[in-house]
């Protein structure tokens, strides 16, 4: 992974000592929070229900042991001894102290870590496919370009106070692990049909929040070296143009949205002509990044070990959770792990200082000193050799983070919402749980198959619910908390958002109109058929009877 240079160390140490002043100013009253509010956002500290929460970066969701390790310092001895893993591959603790905050930044920027631009109208975290460097079906490793991306936008002067805040992501894969779509901006790194040349396709105006709206292709190629120069072009046009009059209104896409795909690309490429010509620095800086990324010692193994087969026939239970949480290596021999997040009736994400010490200590005995934060708010083991598989089984399963559900029903992506976000207008925890622990039995949920659940405490869509293959968002209506089911989105490369199925349900119903609509597809899926398949296929219709009898029925 990357290791910060002397500059990088000293970006970061001055980030600290300026932070350090700005909460001494802030304490002493000298500062008002008015004028204290932009600065502490510009270092990823918001002002929750209940206390600051700090949001930490995890760039294109790589992390080292030894980071884990001070997260979990950090989690012992300034907040409540758990973090919490996001949708953009963050960490956030919950419970600091004002007065702590400069010393957390300082215990980070000792293992190459900050909170620069985890919050406010500017570029945040770049994000990228968890199976990067790993998969299969990659073109390229994606990691190089965030990294690129890192330096490129940290304090940009001219991008630090955009219309609204801008997300990147980017992946080397044929299938979409990032959810590109779903960005402001999205990178694909792939080959030109035509001359095999490695470059990028690039698509915009994509989000969701109050207003979805799936990402488009601005450039189906651009060369390599001129990837900066073209995001540069993309973002002065949303700086000139994007509104700043209405912050709903803010976003990229609704201006992509009003000017029309192609007047906002015509304006990009003129942007992008009169640009500065920075290829020649871009690739010289790319081959510097790459070496990073490409020294991982593998070891020449067989396709097969015999270890690894052995014990799936002699342990059921081991076999569920190898045909669960593996996926394929590019490397013979080895296989990417995912560890799911979500045990039956847990807090998605949640990850105790315990956990992390000991899942630290597994990285680097069976991960080749590397672990990865996906989206989904879950982590990745991403170069574990296949004889390892049983031993690492065992270890994960005393730390209980053996739970065999990824991508299943109860792997469950939700936001901390009411109990802790001061915007949202719903609880998201609690529902998560209660339909955690009502499809809790592990051949119910393998019988089910692939199924995403996502929930969001509120419009800002922090758990991407309008992809989820049923999303679930809850609102305020009449002083109580209501929530509202949506169904066939898709956080894929089809991406789509779920149409609204009928009226808000109170949380107590929420459990049992998923029921209702698993049960539909149940009863209708083809041999074979995942769920979203099933959704697509009879269309949303075919299911809204079903939910709105079990609705009218439990109001009556």
């Amino acid at each position: 992974m990357y290791a910060y240079d002397e500059f990088d160390q000293r970006f970061v140490r001055e980030r600290v000592a300026q932070f350090r002043d700005q909460v001494s100013r802030r304490l002493s009253g000298s500062l008002t929070e008015d004028e204290f509010r932009p600065l502490r956002l510009q270092n990823g500290l918001y002002l929750q229900l209940h206390a600051y929460m700090l949001r930490i970066a995890v760039p294109y969701g790589v992390l080292a042991p030894r980071q884990l390790r001070q997260l979990a310092l950090i989690a012992d001895k300034f907040d409540k001894g758990y973090g919490h893993f996001t949708t953009r591959q963050n960490l956030q603790f919950n419970w600091p102290k004002l007065r702590d905050v400069p010393d957390i930044l300082g215990l980070l920027a000792d293992v190459e870590m900050h909170s620069i631009q985890t919050s406010g109208n500017c570029i945040r975290n770049v994000t990228a496919d968890q199976f990067a460097g790993v998969a299969r079906d990659e073109t390229e490793d994606p990691r190089p370009v965030g990294e690129l991306l890192r330096q490129w936008s940290s304090l940009h002067p001219e991008f630090s106070f955009l219309p609204r805040k801008f997300k990147i992501a980017v992946t080397g894969a044929e299938s979409d692990r990032a959810v590109l779509k779903a960005h402001d901006v999205g990178v694909r790194i792939l080959r030109n049909p035509d001359t095999q040349e490695i470059g990028y396709q690039i698509l915009a105006g994509g989000g969701l929040c109050r207003t979805p709206m799936v990402g488009r292709v601005v450039r189906d190629f651009l060369p390599k070296g001129q990837l900066l120069a073209y995001i540069d072009a993309i973002m002065r046009v949303y700086n000139s143009e994007g509104r700043r009059d209405n912050k709903f209104k803010a976003r990229i896409k609704i201006l992509v949205h009003e000017l029309g795909l192609e007047t906002f690309r015509d304006k990009v490429e003129a942007e992008f002509s009169r640009g500065p010509d920075w290829s020649a620095e871009e690739n010289a800086e790319l081959a510097r990044l790459a070496p990073y990324f490409a020294q991982t010692p593998y070891e020449t193994l067989p396709a097969v070990s015999r270890a690894f087969e052995a014990a799936k026939l002699a342990n059921s239970a081991f076999a569920e959770w190898a045909g669960n949480a593996l996926f394929p290596h590019r490397v013979s021999g080895y296989a990417a792990v995912t560890v799911s997040l979500k045990p039956v009736g847990g807090v998605p994400g949640d990850m105790t200082s315990d956990q992390m010490r000991a899942f630290a200590d597994l990285a680097e005995r069976y991960s080749l000193d590397e672990l990865r934060v996906t989206h989904a708010q879950n982590l990745v083991l991403p170069h574990v050799k296949l004889d390892d598989l049983p031993a690492l089984w065992r270890a994960l399963g005393e730390l209980g983070l053996a739970t065999a559900n990824v991508g299943l029903v109860t792997d469950i992506i939700a936001c901390p919402g009411l109990d802790y976000c001061a915007l949202a207008t719903a609880r998201s925890i609690p529902i998560a749980q209660a339909i955690s622990k009502r499809f809790g039995d592990s051949a119910r949920q393998r019988e089910i198959g692939p199924l995403q659940i996502k929930i969001s405490g509120c419009i800002n869509a922090c758990g991407h619910h309008h992809v989820g293959h049923i999303g679930i968002l809850g609102l305020e209506k009449r002083g109580q908390e209501s929530y509202q089911v949506t169904l066939g989105g898709d956080a894929s490369e089809h991406m789509a958002v779920g149409e609204l199925l009928g009226p808000g349900l109170t949380a107590e119903q929420v459990p049992d109109a998923v029921e209702r609509i698993v049960g539909v597809y149940l009863a209708e899926r083809r041999d074979g058929e995942t769920f979203i398949e099933t959704v697509k296929r009879l269309g949303v219709g075919a299911f809204k009877a079903a939910f709105l009898a079990g609705a009218q029925n439990e109001a009556a």
